[in-house]
């Protein structure tokens, strides 16, 4: 069992000797040992850092594809949900609101609670103004153009809906888009540069601040965004997710 967690030769050691990380595989090994069907982990990783954190949630799936045991996890990281589980159950007040994969939670959220509790969401709330073959055009006041959802959606016409869509859907540009539907104009704020990506805060006309992420895929910055810049935000139709709730 020690092998499995990776600790061969480490049997000789006081708890003393052992890193945080070390001890935590030590009492997964223990409760492994047992050989049981069901292994209940509750924020197994909190103590650790990052980087260990992110490099011992693949050690935890391996294991858990090795040995076949059944993991439910306790964790209030996301990211953390979304590497280990191939199921998740959302709860809020102690009552399960979504149970699906992670990518069906992401990206097909039942209600506002779920959208804003994973990960980060840009959300309008708006009045369904049409239907074209149960997709909506939905009024918003927070945008000066309606939005079109590229999906079917149950809503009645004049419904109160929320339209949720993810900060690395949207697209910047200084150009205005072409389309009648699903952009906004406003000023860069701020800008948060994480290394792999840039996050930019755009406030619109209407005061709403909208979050847009973008891969930093060349390393020049010269023609990137700056704070307090004219911008247009753009996104595709079908990058939009309606919620009633």
């Amino acid at each position: 069992m020690l092998a499995i967690v990776k600790l061969r030769g480490f049997e000789r050691r006081k708890p003393h000797q052992l890193s945080g990380g070390q001890r935590q595989r030590v009492a997964l090994a223990r409760a492994l040992i047992k050989q049981p069907k069901v292994l209940l982990l509750d924020e197994p990783l909190g103590a650790l850092d990052k980087k260990l954190r992110e490099h011992t949630q693949f050690e935890l799936l391996n294991i858990q594809h090795q040995l076949g045991v059944t993991f439910v996890v306790v964790t209030h990281d996301q990211e953390e949900a979304m590497t280990l589980a191939s199921r998740i159950g959302v709860m809020n007040h102690g009552r399960i609101v979504q149970v699906g994969t992670p990518r069906d939670i992401y990206e097909f959220p039942r209600t506002r609670f779920v959208a804003e509790f994973i990960g980060s969401v840009n959300t309008f709330e708006g009045r369904v103004s049409a239907q074209d073959s149960g997709r909506l055009v939905v009024e918003s006041g927070e945008l000066a153009v309606p939005l079109y959802i590229g999906q079917p959606v149950q809503a009645a016409h004049g419904a109160v809906v929320w339209t949720a869509v993810r900060p690395e859907k949207m697209r910047l540009s200084r150009e205005r888009p072409a389309s009648a539907y699903n952009h906004a104009h406003g000023v860069v704020t701020d800008v948060a540069y994480l290394g792999d990506t840039s996050t930019y805060l755009i406030q619109l006309a209407s005061g709403k601040t909208l979050r847009t992420t973008e891969p930093n895929a060349e390393r020049d910055a010269a023609g990137r965004l700056a704070r307090n810049e004219p911008v247009w935000v753009s996104w595709n139709e079908s990058s939009c997710v309606v919620v009633t709730e």
